[in-house]
């Protein structure tokens, strides 16, 4: 039977990670006035289509992004000044299960710290939570910084299934 301190003692260490992180995001983003707001309030749509564009993500039209990320439990959007520069969104039932979709950030903000910014803020607001999520083919290394694993035993079911072969989704 395993030990219930050593889960206990897993679960600080990964708090105390993120607490080290978040201070030294926050730290690199204060200095280029990156804001985070967690409401749809105020997104301009067709940008967060043109973002997930440069970004070389799948994009559909603003319509659906915008029942999307209203429909979603919790969601991030970066700013730098009224500028958006990058969101994130995760469903979840609000008790044990989250997934995280959509986190693109504008390539000229790329490496600034804003992506985990985004991504710690769908942590935090969606506690207690396991968490899956895919990465476009390259980026995981991004998610891993943030202690995400690879999955063994990940399954999908696209309704393009041959073009997410294609690039690189599913085997």
């Amino acid at each position: 039977m395993p030990d219930p301190l050593m889960y206990i003692n897993k679960y600080y260490l990964v708090l105390n990670a993120l607490e080290v992180i978040t201070d030294h995001l926050k730290q690199q983003i204060e200095q280029m006035n990156i804001r985070l707001q967690t409401g749809t309030e105020n997104i301009h749509w067709e940008t967060v289509v043109e973002i997930l564009r440069e970004a070389g993500m799948a994009s559909h039209t603003p319509d659906m992004h915008e029942r999307a990320f209203k429909n979603s439990y919790t969601v991030a959007f970066a700013f730098d000044e009224n500028v958006l520069v990058g969101f994130g969104r995760a469903i979840s039932d609000g008790e044990y299960q989250a997934a995280i979709y959509d986190v693109a950030v504008l390539p000229a903000y790329q490496g600034k710290g804003i992506g985990n910014m985004i991504v710690q803020a769908i942590l935090k607001n969606t506690p207690d939570c396991n968490f899956i999520l895919y990465a476009s083919p390259g980026k995981e290394a991004f998610y891993e910084k943030s202690h995400f694993k690879r999955m063994k035993t990940g399954m999908a079911l696209f309704v393009d299934g041959k073009r997410m072969q294609e690039k690189g989704f599913t085997e």
